[in-house]
């Protein structure tokens, strides 16, 4: 019992630390969410002016896969912290406290998923309001829409997080799963050498999953999405979990 509450008050503390970081860093939760709004605006508004896909605006069309671009991009930036932890002996600190290094792992994902939601709800609300005003077209939320958004984000979060954990600076470049994902295009009709790619990148089927609920269209269903991002989200917890017990301080 002691061990667990040990744990259990390890993972809060090490999820609470992260948070405090988040908060001290206000010009990096505002660049997280004026980039996408501009991606959005600009890009989606500038290129996607005269286009429309299965009938709906390209602006949202898009609006799901920008969403993922800033869960994806905002979780490997937290990963890259470890480096950062491990030049001021942070890291050190933590791992020779009484608590296990699965417990460390745990709380980090939850550090950084939380950090990445509070993006994603913002974005949300901020599609609310672009919605509503008709300023993107098409763009409606339900409550359950809403609510199923920030659940689909949660699990595609926590997923990249363990990413971004497990190959912290290693990574050169997350623009290529974006770019894969069908975030800015439809996946069906590919050329044949790339449909296999976008079957592949896991993004894919967060990005789908999310285009099912907000605007009703998609490539796949929504259980398959939802299926395939939980495997995904256990099993790179999983092998996080195994990397940061052998990781080498």
């Amino acid at each position: 019992m002691i061990n667990i509450i040990s744990e259990k008050n390890g993972i809060m503390a090490v999820w609470y630390r992260e948070f405090k970081v988040f908060l001290r860093e206000k010009s990096r939760i505002v660049a997280s969410i004026i980039t996408p709004i501009l991606w959005l605006l600009i890009f989606g508004g500038g290129l996607g002016a005269n286009v429309a896909i299965a009938g709906i605006n390209y602006e949202s069309f898009i609006y799901p896969g920008i969403l993922i671009q800033s869960v994806l991009f905002s979780s490997i930036f937290f990963g890259v912290y470890i480096v950062w932890d491990r030049k001021i002996d942070f890291l050190k600190e933590v791992l020779v406290a009484p608590i296990s290094r699965t417990a460390i792992f745990v709380g980090k994902i939850l550090g950084g998923a939380t950090d990445s939601l509070i993006q994603s709800l913002i974005l949300l609300l901020i599609g609310f309001v672009l919605g509503s005003l008709g300023i993107i077209p098409g763009l409606h939320f339900t409550a359950f829409s809403f609510l199923a958004s920030l659940l689909f984000l949660f699990i595609a979060t926590t997923s990249f997080v363990s990413v971004g954990l497990i190959i912290g600076s290693q990574m050169e470049s997350p623009e290529g799963l974006f770019f894969l994902s069908g975030a800015l295009f439809p996946i069906n009709n590919l050329p044949f050498w790339l449909a296999p790619l976008t079957r592949l990148d896991p993004l894919t089927y967060a990005v789908d999953g999310l285009r099912n609920i907000i605007l009703g269209v998609s490539q796949f269903s929504l259980s398959f999405d939802l299926g395939i991002l939980i495997i995904f989200s256990v099993a790179v917890i999983f092998i996080g979990t195994y990397s940061f017990k052998k990781m080498k301080v």
